[in-house]
């Protein structure tokens, strides 16, 4: 197997303990071995710290660091980019998982073709692990542009090359931080899509972003261009509505429903 170098995992976390042992098992599982994972705890309530506490101590890969108060995603993820050590940022939240072939097929795709910015397909799974029957693909290149107009990457399968992009922070936001990341990574090059489901997303956990309606999140975009992005108010007020729109083009075009076999 070819080596491509060192790839950095993000994941924040905050009260997952009952996801995070999985998911960490399934970055173990990965077919490509050179990896980092590093695992920002942001003043979990639970016993996150101590059911990611033995993996540290089995496996050097692995690195758990504390924010000193809570303070959210965006700021977890910021602090793992700090300390992040690879060529390659791939990024996991703490209740979603990986195939094992997912870092292999994803980095051969991006340096064959010379990507510096990758996303794949991915399925929906429950609270219980199970496949909910949605599989979400999405457009084969994005530019700078339909980044803007649409989140199309699920965070758990976007890669991009950091020796092309440095150092990358993003505004302290208490939502769409993953997709304040995409923007500027966006602006420097183009995302291309790699069709194979290669990743697991827990929709419908209490607090995700998928449990709350359309005016909460009407509201975070406009938070977003307006806040993290600068934008002037018919700006901020155009991109959400383009996001709308998208929204809905992707619901029809990119989203499919499959019978799951038990």
């Amino acid at each position: 197997m070819n080596d491509y170098g060192l790839v950095s995992i993000i994941t924040p976390n905050w009260n997952c303990a009952k996801f995070i042992g999985e998911t960490i098992k399934s970055v173990q599982a990965q077919t490509y071995h050179n990896w980092e994972m590093i695992i920002v705890d942001d003043c979990s309530t639970d016993e996150s710290c101590e059911v990611v506490a033995p993996y540290v101590e089995q496996d050097v890969r692995i690195r758990l660091l504390k924010n000193p108060k809570n303070s959210g995603a965006a700021v977890s993820r910021n602090y793992a980019l700090r300390e992040a050590k690879g060529k390659w940022i791939a990024f996991l939240d703490s209740d979603d998982l990986w195939v094992p072939e997912k870092l292999e097929k994803q980095l051969r795709f991006m340096v064959e073709n010379g990507h510096a910015f990758s996303y794949t397909a991915y399925k929906e799974i429950d609270d219980a692990s199970k496949e909910t029957g949605v599989l979400i693909t999405g457009p084969k290149h994005v530019t700078k542009f339909g980044m803007f107009a649409f989140c199309w990457p699920g965070c758990m399968t976007v890669m991009f090359d950091r020796e092309h992009y440095g150092l990358l922070q993003i505004a302290d936001i208490k939502k769409n931080n993953d997709y304040a990341m995409w923007l500027k990574v966006a602006r420097k090059a183009d995302c291309y899509f790699l069709d194979e489901c290669l990743a697991k997303y827990r929709r419908g956990r209490a607090g995700s972003i998928s449990t709350h309606g359309y005016t909460t999140m009407i509201k975070w975009h406009y938070k977003l261009w307006h806040e993290a992005e600068g934008m002037n108010t018919v700006a901020s007020v155009f991109w959400t509505g383009m996001n709308l729109m998208c929204g809905v083009w992707k619901k029809l075009r990119y989203v499919k429903h499959y019978e799951v076999v038990e």
